[in-house]
């Protein structure tokens, strides 16, 4: 797998240096680590194209990003704002005037999947959220609806989360959502059998691949360059040629 250029892997460097982590760790430096190697070279001819070139995202001081246009068909991408981490890899092909990127491999979505209930700190949580090795996540929003009265919301610690000793309701169903990358679950129903408790796994699967499905990139206005996007329009400015 081929290197990306010094001065992408150093503008990177660089980034990760800068931002403290505000999310899941190991997951951070995982998304950080992919972002300095270019995706393997496509087995076609080279492509001239005028947007062929690395790219800086302008869009403000508190977000960092850049976008890599390979002659060989691919391209790569990665964005830092706040707690959010993307990237993407994949190929570009052109239409009229623009060139379109489509995410290659498609990914695979982070999901949440029920699971046994275990033990923190000597006691069942009412609410446990963890990764796949048992690791508790906090900032995972979630509602509790109950056999009577209004249901409660409120946010996940790594220990989990537990319904005040004078409630005395009887958690009937669970919604949650990690509110970064939006992963959501169906509503959790609680039977018997759960004694009004749940434990669900965050599994990560390709977390923070961008599924990019023909988003262009065209020419704007100021030198810019626009990648016309679902979640909405990001702006680039071309790197100059060393």
């Amino acid at each position: 797998m081929a290197r990306a250029p010094s001065r992408w892997r150093e503008m990177w460097k660089g980034l990760a240096r800068a931002r403290q982590p505000t999310h899941d760790h190991d997951m951070r430096i995982l998304f950080l680590a992919a972002a300095l190697i270019a995706a393997p070279a496509a087995a076609q001819e080279a492509q001239d194209s005028p947007f062929v070139g690395e790219y800086s995202l302008s869009e403000g001081p508190d977000v960092g990003g850049g976008l890599l246009i390979r002659n060989d068909g691919r391209f790569q991408y990665m964005l830092a704002a706040g707690a959010l981490d993307e990237r993407a890899e994949g190929r570009w092909e052109m239409r009229g005037d623009t060139i379109c990127l489509t995410t290659d491999p498609k990914p695979v979505p982070p999901a949440f999947e029920k699971a046994e209930l275990v033990e923190v700190d000597g006691a069942i949580p009412t609410l446990f959220v963890s990764w796949p090795n048992g690791r508790g996540i906090a900032g995972v929003t979630f509602t509790i609806g109950f056999d009577s009265g209004d249901p409660v919301e409120d946010y996940t610690q790594n220990y989990g989360w537990n319904l005040p000793e004078d409630d005395k309701r009887i958690p009937r169903w669970i919604e949650v959502r990690e509110p970064i990358y939006d992963v959501t679950a169906p509503r959790y129903e609680l039977a018997a059998a759960d004694d009004g408790k749940l434990h669900v796994t965050l599994i990560p699967n390709d977390i923070g691949v961008v599924a990019f499905d023909g988003a262009c990139l065209a020419a704007g206005e100021d030198g810019r360059t626009i990648l016309h996007r679902a979640e909405g329009d990001m702006r680039f400015r071309k790197l100059q040629s060393e």
